[in-house]
């Protein structure tokens, strides 16, 4: 990995834990001469007016620091857009799967990643495409899901559901799932979906309460094609990681498959998968 010499910063809104941060971590790396890009957020906290875009912070930089949860670390995902650019995800409160760096570890582990002994998990993206009336109307890339759900007030939308070339079954449900391992501990598990590891190659396809119980979570190779047609005329959505996407017509398709982007992230040497499990999720308290 080449010298850090650019480092670029996102910051969740509304945090006050990222308003005395802020200032400490950008006199921090001034020190160690390192140059800094941020976010209008970010500009915000420091008490600057000259941020920018969250989509240009990626821009030369050689590490991203996201201060926040998993939220605004899935959205700083998007914006690096599949960049050989790593990761450093600090948690300032929440659930936090996968911003597992702690306040108290930011500096030691940044000092570690300077050093460039720190360690990275790459996480496969899911790929979408929305097809309407044969042509791509739009294109995304997912770190934990898509998701194929009806609105508000609609009735239980039916999705007919392929993956390559065998027919599935026609969902009647809430809605649908497609989620990487990394989204198997989002949206999906709240839907009784599996965990799955991070280093299993495979893609998992839950259904939201479905009518028929029988419905049960399918894990598919990541090689899969994924191809679901909605066949609802009531209000149906489609949304990426659980913060952007559109409205969804009848005889809409939607295409899901692994990407070829990935996304790097500096992982804490001391935590490994099962550690995060149990600390996230509670395991084995009493």
């Amino acid at each position: 990995m080449p010298p850090i010499k650019t480092v670029g910063i996102i910051s969740k809104p509304g945090s006050e834990q990222a308003v005395q941060l802020v200032p400490q971590l950008l006199a921090w790396l001034a020190a160690r001469d390192i140059q800094t890009r941020y976010d209008d957020q970010t500009g915000a906290y420091a008490g600057h007016t000259h941020g920018m875009p969250r989509e240009q912070v990626p821009d030369g930089t050689q590490l991203v620091i996201v201060l926040g949860g998993d939220g605004t670390l899935l959205s700083a995902a998007r914006a690096i857009a599949g960049r050989e650019i790593a990761i450093f995800a600090v948690n300032l409160g929440g659930l936090g799967f996968l911003t597992a760096i702690t306040i108290d570890e930011l500096y030691p582990e940044l000092e570690r990643a300077l050093r460039n002994e720190h360690r990275i998990a790459a996480r496969r993206m899911l790929a979408c495409h929305l097809v309407r009336n044969d042509k791509v109307i739009a294109e995304y890339h997912a770190l934990n899901d898509v998701v194929l759900t009806k609105a508000a007030l609609a009735r239980m939308i039916d999705m007919e559901t392929h993956v390559d070339s065998h027919f599935v079954c026609t969902y009647k449900a809430d809605g649908l799932i497609v989620c990487t391992p990394t989204g198997s501990t989002a949206y999906s598990l709240s839907a009784g979906g599996p965990i799955i590891f991070p280093a299993v190659d495979a893609l998992c396809i839950t259904p939201i309460c479905p009518h028929t119980l029988t419905n049960r979570p399918v894990l598919v190779p990541a090689t899969s094609n994924i191809h679901v047609v909605s066949l609802s005329h009531d209000a149906t959505f489609l949304t990426i990681d659980g913060q952007i996407g559109e409205p969804v017509q009848f005889g809409d398709k939607i295409f899901c498959r692994a990407s070829e982007r990935s996304v790097h992230l500096i992982r804490p040497p001391r935590m490994l998968f099962f550690d995060v499990l149990r600390a996230k999720l509670k395991w084995g308290e009493r």
